[in-house]
């Protein structure tokens, strides 16, 4: 059974690439431009994987991460944080609010799909 992963990214191109990649090897994509849906999108497709955007509009990826860690329903589900704003010290912020993985954008498409099954074992 394929594993299935959310991917909350607000730009349609990355969302676009980022689905039609993990679609090419295999897994069950759910697209959300909206952060502010994510959460409850997460409940109800309960993914195997969440593929994070940090930079959202309206609501931070970080928070959204933080709010995940926090709902028993989502807790166990590891978090795949990107961010095209990789300053220093953001990867240990982001990954203090429970992400599992952290990549910069650009994404290339090898690393992301390492990421990917690092945090999805068979």
């Amino acid at each position: 059974m394929a594993k299935r992963i959310l991917v909350v990214e607000d730009n349609d191109l990355n969302r676009k690439l980022f689905c039609d990649v993990l679609k090419a090897n295999g897994f069950e994509v759910e697209p959300v431009g909206d952060g502010r849906v994510a959460l409850d999108a997460a409940r109800q497709l309960s993914p195997d994987l969440i593929i994070m955007d940090i930079q959202l509009p309206e609501v931070s990826g970080i928070d959204l991460i933080e709010q995940a860690k926090r709902d028993l329903q989502l807790q166990a589900i590891p978090v795949l944080a990107v961010t095209a704003y990789a300053a220093k010290g953001d990867e240990e912020r982001i990954r203090e609010a429970g992400a599992a993985g952290y990549l910069a954008k650009p994404i290339s498409i090898m690393p992301f799909m390492n990421a990917v099954r690092e945090l999805l074992p068979d």
